[in-house]
């Protein structure tokens, strides 16, 4: 027993590593960085800090005083500075008395500082002036800080009386890099444009579902199941073109259809209507093809899978409908369609979470257009995290809409197997002992 149940181990272990890697993996990483303000501004990896203009601009609301401030450049008589006058080739008893007399003073203002140096006894001229006093200019924006200690000793030098509270937020308002944040779900649940993609997802997912993927593919399936078999065969392979058409291609074909140079366009100019992008005319066209689209590939799934289902149905069960005098209505009603649960069950929980997750077609034939009126889920986060217009890629909240999506999937799924009841399916036989 002990060998078998080991052996069984074995033999689970390469699917069980799988499921980890490429579907337990991705689900965690991607809650991890949903948890992240991560975009290409902060990129991946650690940052620094900069005091750049617009965290001035979020530093006023919060500090207006200190901001202004920090946007003044300081003038500070450092080492550093004193060293670069030595440089300049002016009288030596300048460089000698500004580090006697004015070593580590701070000027608020280029002008108080000048007043300082005229008054030197070497009695530097104007030019001169100007020259020594831009040695001393420390200004600290669009500085580059590796760290918060380098941040603050700055700060430090400049004069700037600030407590160690203001000091964080001066540090929290100009790190570069990415944080841990629970501000990308915020977005998503106060967004209203978060909400018109959730409609859009949402209104997608239930026409493609109910009139293609379930719908017309149990009526293909219904009907190939009254033909004789070599037709059937040759309109089931007819229906799989869609599918196993690389979806470029496909999606081409339909834009050549409905292209202003395109055959609707060329058909309705002979009875006197001007060429249109009838893809992208306005919303109403825009839904009509990508729902035709996407419905398309859908329906031969489901239409496998329910002529897989039929075919399993015992003929004799038919044959006794049909001596009964039942129709063909009859049939599928007491017949067909009571025996089609289970497999509905399961085209409509794979086709669901399939929709949520695509966007393939979408992007090709509309990319969401015209004006967003048909972006689902999956193509924002596709466009928030990966490209968009604003060029300012964000990864956290792109990964943020990608774990909603993963719990509407399975929120879903959970919904749909308590509807149809799916405990019945696995129950154990009521056989007696």
């Amino acid at each position: 027993m002990k060998s078998s149940r080991t052996l069984g181990l074995v033999m689970i272990a390469p699917a069980a590593i799988m499921i980890v890697l490429f579907f337990l993996m991705p689900v965690v990483l991607t809650a991890v960085f949903s948890m992240t303000n991560m975009t290409t501004a902060t990129g991946i990896s650690g940052g620094v800090y900069q005091i750049a203009p617009n965290s001035l601009i979020a530093l006023k609301s919060a500090m207006p005083d200190i901001a202004a401030e920090m946007a003044e450049p300081r003038y500070a008589v450092d080492e550093a500075g004193l060293k670069a006058v030595e440089g300049l080739g002016l009288a030596p008893g300048i460089a000698a008395e500004l580090r006697a007399k004015h070593a580590g003073e701070v000027f608020p203002t280029r002008r108080e500082a000048e007043r300082m140096i005229k008054d030197l006894a070497d009695r530097p001229s104007t030019r001169e002036v100007k020259q020594i006093s831009e040695q001393f200019n420390r200004s600290v924006v669009n500085t580059r800080f590796d760290s918060k200690e380098q941040l603050f000793s700055a700060l430090d030098n400049l004069d700037l009386k600030l407590t160690q509270e203001q000091k964080e937020t001066v540090a929290e308002a100009t790190y570069t890099g990415w944080t841990w944040t629970t501000d990308n779900f915020s977005r998503i649940a106060t967004s209203p444009d978060m909400a018109r993609v959730l409609f859009n997802t949402a209104l997608y997912v239930a026409l493609v579902l109910t009139l293609f993927n379930v719908g017309y593919a149990l009526l293909l399936a219904i009907w190939t199941h009254y033909m004789p078999p070599t037709p059937a065969s040759i309109f089931r392979g007819i229906w799989l073109l869609p599918r196993i058409t690389p979806v470029v291609i496909y999606v081409l074909l339909w834009k050549w259809l409905a292209w202003d140079t395109g055959f609707i366009s060329i058909l309705m100019g002979k009875f006197g209507y001007p060429p249109k992008n009838y893809l992208l005319d306005n919303a109403y066209n825009a839904w009509f093809f990508v729902v035709l689209i996407n419905g398309f590939i859908g329906a031969s799934m489901g239409m496998l899978v329910f002529s897989s289902a039929m075919k399993a149905i015992p003929k004799s069960q038919f044959y006794a409908s049909e001596v009964d005098g039942a129709s063909r209505w009859q049939q599928i009603r007491y017949i067909v369609l009571p025996q089609m649960r289970w497999p509905i069950l399961f085209v409509t929980c794979y086709q669901t979470l399939s929709l949520l997750a695509s966007f393939n077609e979408i992007l090709l034939a509309t990319n969401g257009g015209p004006g967003n009126t048909t972006e689902v889920w999956a193509l924002s986060a596709y466009h928030t995290a990966l490209r968009n217009y604003a060029g300012n890629l964000e990864y956290g909240l792109g990964a943020a809409m990608a774990l909603v999506l993963v719990v509407i999937g399975v929120t879903l799924s959970l919904l749909y197997l308590r509807v149809f009841n799916y405990g019945t399916l696995v129950a154990k036989p009521l056989i007696e002992d």
